[in-house]
């Protein structure tokens, strides 16, 4: 039996204590690479391996976070990014309290972080 999707997911990565942050303050802090370029970066599952491996290789472990995409309204916006693929970016305040799942990420055996099975 298949697992049915009702709305795509899309997903932050963050460090630990900036989603702890962002749940206090109720929404994710826009800081580094988000704030140089103007918009929330974000992944659909199929980029987060990817973007961890590009972006957070010095990190131990990580929160990985998911939202529903259809739940952002129209400042959600899919753009063209590495290799031209289209990535997910928020032009708005991603809000802590639209998180549909949120799990902490550490590294296998292998070095590489080990994915929920939902998006593995």
């Amino acid at each position: 039996m298949s697992k049915i999707v009702c709305k795509p997911r899309i997903f932050k990565i963050l460090r630990p204590e900036a989603w702890a942050a962002a749940e206090c303050a109720g929404t994710v802090a826009v800081e580094g690479d988000d704030a140089r370029d103007g918009f929330v970066h974000l992944s659909a599952g199929a980029q987060v391996a990817g973007t961890l491996a590009r972006h957070f290789a010095d990190a131990e472990s990580l929160a990985l976070v998911a939202f529903d995409a259809s739940a952002l309204g129209d400042a959600l916006r899919w753009e063209a990014s590495r290799d031209g693929a289209l990535f997910p970016h928020l032009y708005g305040a991603l809000r802590a309290d639209a998180a549909r799942a949120v799990w902490r990420l550490a590294r296998g055996a292998d070095g590489a972080f080990v994915l929920p099975a939902e998006i593995a």
